[in-house]
């Protein structure tokens, strides 16, 4: 694997693309950016393993948290449309609904990495809305993780 400053290098390239000085993303530790897609918090990850010589790349958006009625037809039709999902998929922490995709960072390529960012932050202004609509009424929910 790469050294880790080289995976950060290209994270902030990939955030210069999008139009978005990298400084003003680079959240609290190295490793850690926080972007906006639409209506959509965009949280980025990057870390290496301490015992091994690998890492990977994190990219996930909370969509909601989950509604206090109708958890069973809002975790099935979360599951229908994880199927129709490319790179990505949903995933629940704590009581959130979120949209992820992980992967290692041996053998990761700018291109790649970037694809990553428009999936995640493309699904996530989209999903995010829709689930706040249908179940909630609004699109105004926030994540507090």
């Amino acid at each position: 694997m790469k050294n880790i400053e080289h995976y950060y290098e290209m994270v902030e390239n990939i955030i210069k693309k999008l139009g978005v000085d990298p400084l003003n993303c680079r959240g609290e530790q190295p490793g850690q950016w926080n972007l906006t897609k639409g209506s959509s918090n965009v949280w980025v990850d990057v870390w290496k393993l301490k015992e091994e010589d690998y890492g990977y790349i994190q990219i996930m958006a909370p969509i909601c948290e989950f509604p206090a009625e109708n958890q069973t037809e809002f975790m099935r039709e979360a599951l229908e449309i994880n199927h129709t999902l490319y790179g990505v998929g949903f995933t629940k922490h704590k009581n959130w609904l979120y949209i992820k995709g992980i992967r290692e960072l041996d053998g990761l390529d700018e291109n790649e990495a970037y694809a990553m960012f428009n999936r995640v932050g493309n699904y996530a202004d989209e999903y995010d809305d829709y689930f706040k609509d249908s179940y909630f009424g609004e699109s105004g929910g926030r994540a507090s993780e």
